[in-house]
Parts: structure tokens; C-alpha cells; sequence
């Protein structure tokens, strides 16, 4: 009976592609992520000087709209170069290749930050099944997926001891009328708390300031608590 109700629910598709996600992807390349940023920066020593943001940036458009070539997104987001391949057998392939972009992002007043950057694939999927008949997906259901993902996500991010400080969700409604550098914006914008937080760190000090992105709790997902995934330790914390 439970899984019946899950089915006519649907919950079960956005859990099982955050936790897919998670597990075939995430809890692979983001341990690996420090090492990969502390390569790059010896030999580029001036580009990644905030260690705050030496993470994977992942980007969770509610909309789903997810673009394959950032550059083309918005033209104040340019490639630089990959960072050093991870390269592991996977599920029969021989040196599957996981590896990540890192990008220049030009903000308003013409200075560049650098981050590796890139959007949550899952996203694609739900999309995807919102234009097939077959997975009868409307645009309201599509939204409230996008929500649970991102939640069930974040759930589980902060319970892996593997990946802590490793990421940053960047989750966003896109705007109502098209604006040519609102995804950049809201990239610059989570750098600039990086860095403000690498800087409070060092001073002593906590930092407090409100943020213009949506948080989990904005995202008024119509689910109860025993809905949510469980976090992944089960030592209190």
C-alpha cells in the first residue's frame, strides 16, 4: 500500500535520482575535489586564492532548464580548463573518466572569479520526463520534483562525512523575463560568501548575512518530515 501511494505520488522519482546521484556520482568525485584544486593552484597559484571555494559548485535550476554549454547560458561565464581526471573501472568500463570544468565568471564591475562549476545531470532526467507521455509529468509536478530533489539532496550532502565542505548547492528559480547575466549573478553572489566567509574564519569572526538564493527552507515543499530521506549517520549531531 506504501508503495502504491509513493507511485501515485511520484516522490519516489526525485529521491531516487538525488540519491543516484549522490551514490554513483557525488560521493565519488567530491572527496576528490581538494586534492584535484590544490593541484591546479601550484601551478596557477593567483586564480583559486580563497580556499573557500576550492568545492564543487552544483547548480539546481527548479525550472529544470538545464543548458550543456555554460558559456552559451550567459556570456559572462567562461571556460578555463578541466581540473586533473579522476579515472576509475566502473560497472564493467574499463577508466571511466570523471572530471570537472573550472570556469572564469566576470561580475558586474568586471572582475573575474574563478570556481569549478556545473549543473545537477539529474535535472535533465526530470525534464525530460515532463515532455514524454509516458512518465505523465505536468510542469506543476515537474517543480514540486525539482524541489524534493534538491531537499532529498541537501539531506543528504550534509550527513556524508565523505564530501563535507566539498560542494555548494546553488539553487534558483529562473526569473519570469529573460536577463542576460542572471546566472552569473547568482554564481559571483555565492563566491563572494566564500570569500567573506574564508575571511571572517581567519578574523574570528561569524558572519550573518542574509542570503539573496533560496535555502531548503524557502522552498515550501508540500511533504511531510517521514518523507525525508534519513541522514546517512545515525550518531546524533
Amino acid at each position: 500500500e506504501m508503495s502504491e501511494m509513493s507511485e501515485r505520488s511520484k516522490q519516489n522519482v526525485a529521491h531516487g535520482l538525488a540519491w543516484s546521484y549522490y551514490v554513483g556520482y557525488l560521493k565519488i568525485v567530491l572527496p576528490r575535489m581538494k586534492k584535484s584544486m590544490e593541484e591546479f593552484c601550484r601551478a596557477n597559484p593567483n586564480l583559486l586564492a580563497c580556499r573557500k571555494t576550492w568545492k564543487l559548485h552544483i547548480l539546481v535550476p527548479l525550472s529544470c532548464n538545464v543548458c550543456d554549454d555554460l558559456e552559451k547560458a550567459d556570456s559572462n561565464i567562461q571556460y578555463v580548463t578541466d581540473l586533473t581526471e579522476t579515472i576509475l573501472a566502473r560497472a564493467g568500463t574499463k577508466k571511466r573518466v570523471y572530471k570537472h570544468s573550472l570556469y572564469a565568471i566576470r561580475d558586474e564591475e568586471n572582475q573575474l572569479w574563478h570556481c569549478a562549476v556545473e549543473y545537477a545531470t539529474p535535472l535533465q532526467s526530470l525534464y525530460a520526463m515532463s515532455q514524454d507521455e509516458c512518465a505523465a509529468f505536468s510542469r506543476e509536478e515537474r517543480l514540486e520534483q525539482a524541489k524534493l530533489f534538491y531537499r532529498t539532496l541537501e539531506e543528504i550532502l550534509k550527513g556524508s562525512k565523505e564530501c563535507a565542505d566539498a560542494y555548494r548547492l546553488i539553487a534558483y528559480e529562473d526569473p519570469e523575463e529573460a536577463e542576460t547575466h542572471f546566472l552569473s549573478r547568482e554564481i559571483v553572489w555565492h563566491l563572494q560568501q566564500e570569500h567573506h566567509e574564508e575571511i571572517s574564519m581567519l578574523e574570528g569572526n561569524h558572519l550573518d548575512t542574509p542570503s539573496t538564493t533560496l535555502d531548503s527552507a524557502e522552498l515550501n515543499l508540500q511533504i511531510s518530515v517521514s518523507d525525508l530521506p534519513q541522514p546517512l549517520r545515525t550518531d546524533s549531531f
